[in-house]
């Protein structure tokens, strides 16, 4: 399934999660253990901006991993129009070809892989972001498919770098989002 058209409603979706996070919620633990709900925003924030710069080829610039982007007035709304603004460069074709890095590393990886991984990051971290604050992801169902299709694939090489847990079982009758995450090391059933 081709996932240009789908960053966009992926992103918005993530967007909508995120602007709904409570004040009180931000010490939170999430489903990704080493996270906080906002650790976890920090992250999204910070890679969805280089998702930006690497569908454009742009040098990797900003704040690094320890930056609270959270402490900044405006944060929510800046993350939804930065997932926006991400998700509308992966709309050029260009954006697909060749190799790009989220790192600014020269050899980088095949960028439709790139693109996949902050496609899955917007569904799986914004569940995340849900479950932790109590909110239902409201992930387009069309965005869940395409999101199987991008995880299973990539699931053994993200074990590998540490960017998925172990497998949890799913069963196969479960809602495809349900099986998204267990793929992607999550538990559906997680709560705080």
């Amino acid at each position: 399934m081709d996932i240009r058209n789908l960053m966009l409603p992926a992103a918005e979706a993530a967007g909508r999660i995120v602007m709904e996070i409570p004040a009180e919620k931000m010490d939170a633990p999430t489903p990704c253990p080493e996270w906080d709900v906002r650790g976890l925003v920090n992250h999204l924030i910070l890679w969805t901006g280089r998702g930006e710069a690497a569908a454009h080829r742009s040098p990797v610039t900003g704040p690094g991993e320890d930056h609270d982007f959270t402490a900044e007035p405006g944060w929510a709304e800046r993350f939804g129009e930065q997932a926006r603004k991400t998700a509308e460069a992966w709309q050029d074709p260009a954006a697909w070809e060749g190799r790009t890095s989220l790192t600014g590393n020269p050899d980088g990886m095949p960028a439709g892989f790139i693109a996949g991984i902050l496609f899955v990051e917007s569904v799986v971290h914004g569940w995340d972001l849900a479950a932790a604050t109590g909110r239902d992801p409201g992930m387009p169902p069309e965005v869940v498919r395409a999101a199987w299709e991008q995880v299973v694939p990539m699931a053994e090489m993200s074990r590998q770098y540490g960017v998925f847990g172990t497998e949890v079982p799913v069963p196969e009758d479960a809602p495809l989002l349900d099986r998204v995450l267990g793929v992607a090391g999550r538990d559906p059933h997680w709560k705080p």
